[in-house]
């Protein structure tokens, strides 16, 4: 059975489970060190641990690492229930009426009051980088945050994708046009259902590393370390392709960001839609590797198209590199 928390949360751009699973198999053995320098949404650590391989995870994205971390660092159920009651005995939803009233109408629009009232008070409560259980909760939330509420009731939005967060201005016209209406959610039982479900699947016996940050400074991160990596497998950003601060926004927001879409915040390294400094950015991906991973590792990272001619193929400390863009 697939282990269900590869689906924690939708991730736009994200490669399947069974790629991460083929090439960890195939090009490491139980016990190796495997590293993704852009994690998303975790996959790749996350199905090491459950290969037998230590993890380590980095992303600058707040979103990809928090569910990273979640996934590969994940609690006992019965710690994430008694803190979910913790908060819910905690939340008076009156409390959060006048910070609620400060937020753009797109809130008012995409949630009901009660539960974006829920929403305030576990972003404000959440202490997601400091705790592991905090942390698989927020994971949690994310992936309820927004979606398909038509369709499912898992969804804690007004009818939107559950990959991206769309616009906010377009979002209104969207559901006034439509005559939608935010759904009635209660988040606490929300969380309590999704938990029930995840952990049908036991969590890996071991446990990742996550770092959130720019992955030039993973040489700084993993020096010192006892084991130096032996294989990366990820997905460094397109080519203009996807903004995450823009396609993430709502969930940067519940994990503290601003209450709307923001652009090269976070990352100056977001979108690149020139070519010329494109390849600066996989240059340096590769001057990365060469300081961090062990003397011939093999190395490989993934874009999105077959790479089928020479100069797609780079020699790199006597393995070959494929980058796939």
């Amino acid at each position: 059975m697939r282990h269900r928390f590869h689906s924690l949360c939708p991730y736009f751009a994200m490669f399947p489970e069974s790629f991460a699973e083929q090439w960890i198999e195939k090009l490491s053995k139980p016990g190796d060190v495997v590293l993704d320098p852009f994690s998303g949404r975790g996959t790749t650590p996350f199905q090491a641990l459950l290969s037998g391989r230590e993890a380590i995870g980095n992303d600058i994205n707040p979103v990809a690492f928090c569910l990273t971390r979640a996934k590969t660092s994940a609690p006992n159920e019965s710690a994430l229930r008694q803190r979910i009651t913790f908060l819910e005995n905690r939340f008076v939803a009156k409390q959060w009426n006048a910070e609620a009233a400060t937020l753009p109408r797109f809130f008012a629009y995409a949630y009901a009051p009660r539960t974006l009232r829920q929403l305030l008070f576990l972003r404000k409560n959440l202490g997601w980088r400091r705790s592991e259980v905090d942390c698989m909760l927020a994971g949690l939330v994310l992936g309820s945050l927004h979606g398909e509420s038509n369709k499912s009731p898992s969804y804690l939005s007004n009818q939107m994708p559950r990959t991206i967060s769309t616009k906010p201005e377009y979002s209104v016209r969207f559901w006034i046009e439509r005559g939608f209406e935010a759904p009635e959610r209660d988040v606490f039982e929300l969380l309590r259902k999704h938990l029930s479900f995840r952990y049908e699947s036991d969590p890996p016996a071991m446990k990742g590393v996550t770092f959130e940050s720019d992955f030039r400074n993973l040489p700084i991160h993993l020096k010192g370390r006892d084991k130096a990596p032996k294989l990366v497998v990820t997905s460094p950003p397109y080519l203009d392709t996807t903004n995450f601060e823009e396609d993430q926004w709502l969930r940067l927001w519940f994990l503290g960001g601003a209450p709307n879409p923001t652009y090269r915040t976070i990352s100056k390294d977001d979108r690149h839609d020139n070519p010329d400094s494109y390849w600066r950015l996989i240059g340096d991906l590769w001057r990365v590797l060469g300081q961090v991973l062990a003397t011939f590792a093999r190395r490989h990272s993934y874009g999105r198209q077959e790479a089928n001619t020479q100069r797609d193929c780079f020699r790199f400390n006597r393995q070959w590199l494929f980058f796939r863009s």
